[in-house]
């Protein structure tokens, strides 16, 4: 009973979650505030609404396998599984946008990846349906970023970050609303009498949950539209490990060794893939000043030759 109710407090939460960023979005689109005005738009892509339909789509996949999966495996395990997202994210960039990354860039991606398995090893419960259903949600994860990335960055129509956090809310939660019918376990009094009640301040826990839901949706957008799709992995795999020690002190969980060595290998992964990041770069500048250097050399031989 109590890891039912459990699920049903996390599917309701994944609901009010992707309704409060609809609706927040919303109003941040079409009302004036203070903290974003909306600039309207003469015209749209001619294919935006398969575009938002597309990536609401992702939305609305990620949130329904991450529910399976939270049925079926412990919450340790699914994180553990989301510790692999820096490689799916790599291969997706090279496909989808041609970003290249160096050899020394993919092997910093392994501690950061050991380390959040680390810090997430404990309690760890195997179910073929749920590692499923958590890989599943871990690559489509991975794919919404780097495609969403492609609209943040496009050549001839950019995106705003408010702009593609609402159309694509709005299409995931059309999407969602059938789902959560059949998913969603509506609280009821069974033969225990017992029933998942909601009180004044689970409600406001919830709205505020909610509105922290869109701030970090939001900015995650904006990010996405700065860094590449690679450096947002890495990123989220930190956030993850720090929230492994959040709920520590919150929750007053016992440390254990594979915790602490898990966090420090990920800042480790973390320093080294900066390095890596820093030398590709350097090395590609230098490639390209001496591209640049041997055509200059080329075109005044060229004139030189021409002038005899």
């Amino acid at each position: 009973m109590p890891k039912q109710r459990a699920e049903q407090h996390s599917q309701v939460k994944g609901a009010v979650q992707m309704l409060s960023t609809t609706v927040i979005g919303c109003l941040k689109m079409f009302v004036p505030c203070c903290l974003y005005q909306h600039k309207s738009r003469n015209e749209y892509p001619s294919n935006f609404i398969m575009i938002m339909l597309f990536v609401g789509l992702m939305r609305f996949t990620t949130v329904v396998l991450g529910l399976v999966s939270l049925k079926n495996v412990a919450v340790s395990f699914a994180e553990t599984v989301k510790s692999s997202a820096p490689i799916f994210t790599v291969i997706m960039s090279r496909l989808i946008l041609g970003e290249y990354t160096g050899l020394w860039v993919n092997l910093s991606l392994f501690p950061v990846m050991a380390g959040l398995g680390l810090c997430t090893a404990t309690e760890i419960s195997f179910n073929m349906l749920g590692f499923s259903a958590a890989l599943s949600t871990n690559i489509m994860d991975c794919l919404q970023n780097v495609f969403s990335k492609k609209l943040l960055s496009g050549d001839t129509y950019k995106f705003s970050p408010p702009e593609l956090q609402f159309y694509t809310s709005a299409a995931a939660v059309i999407m969602l609303i059938p789902a959560w019918l059949f998913l969603l376990d509506i609280p009821t009094v069974g033969k225990s009498g017992q029933s998942l009640i909601f009180s004044q301040d689970i409600i406001l826990l919830l709205l505020f949950d909610g509105c922290l839901f869109h701030l970090q949706s939001v900015t995650a957008y904006a990010l996405m539209g700065r860094i590449s799709p690679v450096t947002f992995s890495v990123a989220s795999t930190v956030k993850h490990a720090l929230s492994v020690w959040l709920s520590i002190i919150v929750f007053s969980n016992q440390v254990t060794i594979l915790s602490a060595t898990g966090t420090v290998l990920v800042f480790i992964g973390v320093f080294l893939y900066n390095k890596a990041r820093q030398f590709q770069r350097a090395t590609l500048q230098a490639m390209a000043a001496e591209q640049n250097h041997k055509a200059l050399l080329h075109d005044q031989d060229f004139k030189a030759s021409q002038s005899h």
